[in-house]
């Protein structure tokens, strides 16, 4: 038990998710009364996406973790309008959400170099301001990282996400027999022949009562929101999180899983998504897949399985139920193949969603000229 508490504080303490800042614009430089010269404005601070920060990186680089921009240069005989202070960037993860400290969105910054700014400076002294300057503004900002994947592995803990990703992908995670050993998110991307990439978002296992901040709680399913498709992992024998909790089969992780998204947020699993079921080499694997998707395709009628305070509102749909062994390598060709397909359709109805629009408003502008 000692062993397992070391792991989970070494390995989640290495990755941060969220920071809080202290953000300031730069004061604005003083005008010249006599001549009538105006100031230089003070310097905005940025937040700037980059792919090659952390936020990590920012903590321990900036332990006072305050940004100030430069202050405007005063009006002179030599030059009337002084100049702007110079401007702070702080270079942020890509996949950042940057609010303030009650909650309310200031932005996103989804790509690199997005840019966002978060404190003006203040404007330099003029005529209208009896040339004195104005200070620039000044607040806390928290920045939130939640990951942008294609994919995002949902499943509880000893699920097998971590062998799962290592077996499709180029991903290293740590890997044991026992629970909580992915602590923090790891980023695997697929390869295939054509060159195409997709990245898959392996998360921290989730545990019942997650929506409520339980376990890694929210810090997992934050994640959840930025992934184009979930690929829920189940053990087709079941699991048991601890001795002292119920045993869950594959059919009641799956249902239960669903119902810690929508108690989080419903509209994640509206999400189009696709199911493994892994340990495919584990003995009476075939009875209990069998088993497994005869209640998927009825699951109204095996409801009566669960509590009902585990009885999602509606049940997932999955694209594809892909039964695997990442352990000896049973079906990872052909969930690369799902996986890729299921992309490829949503990828389509983009597109033709689009030319849709577009023609639409051809026809709109039409009718006005008529």
């Amino acid at each position: 038990m000692v062993h397992f508490s070391r792991i989970c504080f070494r390995k989640y303490g290495n990755f941060v998710d969220n920071l809080r800042l202290y953000v300031r614009g730069g004061s604005g430089g003083m005008g010249l009364p006599r001549l009538g010269g105006r100031g230089g404005s003070g310097g905005d601070v940025w937040v700037v996406a980059s792919k090659n920060m952390n936020l990590k990186r920012i903590k321990d680089k900036y332990p006072e973790k305050r940004f100030v921009g430069g202050t405007g240069v005063n009006s002179s005989v030599r030059a009337l309008k002084g100049d702007k202070g110079n401007d702070k960037e702080i270079l942020v993860p890509v996949g950042i959400t940057v609010t303030t400290d009650d909650g309310k969105v200031i932005g996103d910054l989804n790509t690199e170099g997005d840019r966002l700014m978060v404190a003006k400076g203040g404007a330099g002294g003029s005529f209208h301001s009896g040339f004195e300057p104005r200070k620039g503004e000044n607040k806390h900002i928290r920045l939130d990282l939640k990951l942008i994947a294609d994919l995002g592995l949902v499943g509880f803990p000893n699920a097998g996400k971590s062998s799962l990703l290592t077996a499709m992908s180029n991903a290293t995670p740590q890997i044991a027999n026992y629970a909580f050993t992915t602590l923090r998110p790891e980023i695997g991307k697929l390869m295939y022949t054509d060159y195409k990439q997709i990245s898959v978002a392996d998360l921290p296992g989730l545990i019942e009562g997650a929506h409520m901040n339980k376990g890694m709680g929210h810090k997992f399913l934050k994640h959840v929101e930025r992934t184009r498709q979930l690929l829920f992992v189940v053990d087709v024998c079941g699991f048991q999180l601890a001795s002292q909790t119920p045993f869950r089969s594959a059919f009641e992780a799956v249902q239960l899983l669903t119902k810690e998204l929508e108690l989080y947020k419903e509209e994640l699993v509206s999400k189009p998504a696709l199911l493994v079921v892994n340990k495919m080499d584990l003995p009476d694997a075939e009875d209990k897949l069998a088993e497994l998707e005869e209640q998927l395709q009825n699951p109204d009628e095996f409801s009566d399985l669960l509590p009902d305070e585990m009885i999602p509102k509606n049940y997932m749909t999955f694209r594809h139920v892909v039964p695997v062994s990442a352990s000896t390598g049973f079906g990872i060709d052909r969930l690369k193949s799902c996986i890729r397909e299921s992309l490829d359709e949503d990828a389509a109805l983009a597109i033709k969603a689009i030319h849709h629009d577009r023609l639409q408003a051809l026809r709109h502008h039409s009718q006005e000229h008529l």
